[in-house]
């Protein structure tokens, strides 16, 4: 079996990024159009899906059937305020599905077609999954993937099962802020001791349409998140907005045209902002912005400098100064106290908010880290410390909730509250679990909720029915211990409920009564004359003593999160679906160009005297053009969609005719360079053999009949390589030359089997002279007979010593 990869995924708004950690360290992978950062896009045709770089690509062309921005609409409502701002700006159709639930509608394989944004999520897992088993060359399953520090547990649980219909096994789901910390303090060497004062370390993410920040405590080998504070909605797509709507008004006012009247024109607004924007980060002049065709056939045209984007957008970094403010009033820090300041996020690179952030923290913004990769790159390592596949040195994370959580407890199903309590407080560690004991005499519910206002429409976290309680055989309430688990994913449930039951049990004898009965059994009596011990009592009552034991209570979820299994189910069997129909497609495509290759090549071969034009007769050769035209004419008429066997069989047949003038022409080209190398053989071994005539000492023990056999070989083939070389004269290269390739390979191989082993013959071994052989003979003698002698020495001492033992005498 392969071995398993394990992966980290930043899931971004706009793009995400794979990393995987190997043997000389973290590497960010690239997709198949080389690039390592894969657009989030989904797109849908008449015949397949188009995922990542290609969807993309055709987000202008088919605005309608690609979907992107989906990370903001998962786990929502249709009615959420989140979808209905999102809904401005994208300018694909949402739909309100059964429950209230958000649904996406698209045209696929030319019929309508309803998802949800977890399977848009699911797919485009299952591209980053492609790509990864494709540059890796091994099976990928386990993974971690980046989640925003503000997602609530219903947005997680969202993308746990987009993952589970991808077929990705979610080790963790870590927070985008601890991917970060993470992938900063497990390289440093120079981190104090765990004794030490921790170095305080703040990381500013700011990406296209979020900013998150998070003050850190790194010591030797363990990192602690001091605190966090975030702003969903406020990310570079800000800017973006804000220099689209100027330049809007400002071609309303000079061309008369509204880009908000038309989709696809607002997006390539948006577009070419986004593109400005960038400019501004590394220029202050005046920068232009240009956009032919815009509306109306009419193309525009304005400018910007970056002190006017700065004027324009400054409600905007006057709420980033106030994010950063909390983070650090959160933390219990002062300014004083932070030792650095580490940026990532694309937007991070925007002057304006990097003078903000040195204004806040006192520190000049540090750029160690890949503002791009980070956040995967540290999603690689902790897959690789939670993997049993892959030995990575460990490294001590702890992450804290960002949202307090409460409990209400009910008297009874569906009865009031009587107890409410929080549950977890902001800045709690987690993964952790809680423990609370009730009183109960009979089954109840506790419900979950967030205690303050959270960007999630619905506060609710979850209901639990606790069944099964009685009361005690006195009357009285039972003692309930409900524990709740806070998992790696940041997801709450209930673990388990208990109540502890007290009975009155009889009891065995205790073991050391037991073994004094069993020894006294086993010993015999001292004396036949000694009294028998009286017999037990055979109705001796057996002691009584009470016993608890731990009664587990059945726990159930109301309305529980993630999809049940029936609909995950179905929505696995949809993407295997649609995965085997892309796959299908894939191939019927990449025949269809195989084959248009194929004729446009040999065209163009056949048309240049320098490729296949002497090689076919003038005749052939039109003959042939003509039916590649008739091919190029049918494969953009009837044959446009065709089954991929028919490309395949169109192809084979115009390699019937195409492929002999190819081989012709090869033949012709490597023949004299084969032919050649020949002649140059046959001169190395004609001196050879002349060293062989003349009595070279090297060859002095090779014979006249050696000689002979090699002159007539060299003969021989002389003969042969001069007949092919006047073949080769033959100025007809439309037709097969008269020798192949083939028949100089064999005859070259025949010429080395014939004359190698004579010129490689190893001369007969020298006998020694007849002196020195019969004195090594003597030699031998002596020696056996001296080993003779000592043989016959030990038999004779072994022999005395045995009679000397036997005459011995014996007490």
């Amino acid at each position: 079996m392969a071995a398993m990869s394990v992966i980290g995924i930043d899931l971004g708004n706009e793009s995400c990024y794979v990393a995987v950690a190997k043997a000389g360290g973290i590497e960010t992978i690239a997709n198949d159009y080389s690039l390592r950062a894969t657009p989030a896009c989904v797109a849908f045709s008449g015949k397949n899906r188009v995922l990542g770089v290609a969807a993309k690509n055709q987000q202008v062309t088919n605005m309608a059937n690609t979907i992107y921005g989906f990370k903001r609409l998962l786990g929502r409502k249709y009615r959420d305020p989140q979808v209905t701002f999102e809904q401005k700006h994208l300018p694909y159709e949402m739909v309100e599905m059964e429950g209230g639930s958000l649904g996406i509608k698209v045209r696929y394989l030319d019929e309508e077609h309803i998802f949800t944004p977890e399977q848009c999520l699911a797919m485009l897992f299952t591209k980053l999954k492609d790509i990864s088993e494709t540059a890796l060359q091994t099976p990928v399953k386990d993974c971690v993937i980046s989640v925003p520090a503000y997602f609530t547990i219903k947005e997680r649980q969202a993308i746990l099962d987009a993952a589970a219909i991808a077929d990705l096994n979610v080790l963790s789901l870590l927070n985008e802020t601890t991917a970060t910390t993470l992938a900063y303090g497990i390289y440093k060497q120079d981190l104090p001791l765990p004794e030490e004062k921790p170095r305080n370390v703040v990381f500013v993410d700011c990406g296209q349409s979020s900013l998150q920040v998070s003050i850190c405590a790194f010591n030797k080998g363990k990192l602690a998140m001091l605190s966090c504070a975030f702003d969903p909605n406020l990310g570079g797509r800000n800017i973006d907005f804000a220099l689209a709507e100027h330049f809007k008004h400002e071609f309303i006012k000079k061309y008369k045209i509204d880009a908000s009247q038309n989709p696809r024109a607002y997006i390539r607004l948006l577009a070419e902002a986004e593109k400005l924007k960038k400019q501004m980060s590394v220029n202050s002049t005046t920068l232009p912005l240009n956009i032919e065709c815009f509306m109306n056939d009419k193309d525009v045209h304005g400018e910007m400098k970056r002190v006017d984007m700065e004027e324009m957008c400054r409600d905007f970094f006057e709420k980033i100064k106030l994010v950063l403010e909390e983070c650090l009033a959160k933390s219990g820090l002062k300014k004083e106290d932070i030792q650095s300041v580490e940026i990532v996020g694309g937007s991070t690179r925007i002057p304006a908010i990097k003078n903000i952030i040195k204004d806040v923290f006192g520190c000049t913004p540090s750029t160690t880290l890949n503002q791009d990769e980070a956040v995967s790159r540290g999603c690689a390592l902790q897959c690789a410390i939670l993997s049993p596949a892959v030995r990575v040195k460990d490294f001590g994370v702890s992450d804290v909730i960002n949202y307090p959580i409460s409990i209400d407890v009910t008297d009874s199903i569906g009865g009031r509250v009587t107890d409410s309590m929080i549950l977890y407080e902001v800045n709690c560690k987690f993964p952790l679990s809680r423990k609370i004991t009730l009183k109960r005499s009979d089954a109840f519910e506790i419900r979950a909720h967030y205690a303050n206002p959270v960007p999630y429409m619905d506060q609710e976290i979850g209901k639990w029915i606790i069944r099964n309680v009685k009361p005690t055989a006195d009357g009285r309430d039972q003692v309930v211990m409900v524990t709740f688990s806070m998992n790696v994913n940041g997801i709450l449930d209930i673990k388990r409920a208990t109540v502890d039951s007290t009975e009155i049990v009889e009891s065995e004898p205790m073991e050391e009564d037991k073994s004094a009965e069993e020894n006294a059994e086993q010993q015999p009596p001292a004396d036949a004359n000694s009294a028998a011990a009286p017999p037990p009592e055979e109705n001796k009552e057996k002691k009584k003593k009470p016993t608890k034991k731990v009664i587990h209570l059945t726990v159930d979820a109301i309305n529980p999160l993630g999809l049940s299994v029936d609909k995950m189910n179905d929505r696995r069997e949809k993407e295997g679906q649609m995965r085997a129909n892309d796959k299908q497609e894939k191939e019927r495509v990449d025949a269809r160009n195989a084959l248009e290759e194929y004729v446009y090549e040999l065209r163009n071969k056949l048309s240049s005297h320098e490729e296949l034009a002497l090689y076919a007769t003038e005749a052939v050769r039109e003959n042939l053009i003509k039916t590649l035209d008739q091919m190029e004419t049918w494969l953009y008429e009837e044959g446009e969609d065709c089954q991929k066997q028919i490309y395949k069989d169109k192809l084979n047949d115009l390699k019937i005719q195409g492929d002999p003038i190819e081989k012709r022409r090869i033949e012709y080209e490597r023949l004299p360079v084969m032919i050649e190398e020949f002649r140059r053989v046959l001169q190395v071994k004609s001196k050879a053999i002349t060293a062989v005539a003349t009595k070279d000492p090297k060859y002095a023990h090779l014979t006249e009949a050696d000689l002979v056999q090699l002159q007539q070989a060299m003969d021989r083939y002389w003969q042969y390589v001069n007949k092919c070389s006047g073949f080769l004269n033959n100025p007809q290269r439309d037709k097969d030359p008269q020798i192949k390739i083939a028949d100089v390979e064999k005859e070259f191989n025949n010429f080395q089997s014939a004359v190698e082993p004579i010129l490689n013959k190893s001369p007969p071994k020298a006998s020694p002279p007849k002196d020195a052989q019969s004195n090594d003979a003597q030699s031998s003698d002596q020696k056996n007979a001296e080993n003779q002698n000592q043989q016959d020495a030990s038999q004779n001492h072994h022999s005395n010593q045995q009679q000397n033992e036997d005459n011995m005498d014996v007490d």
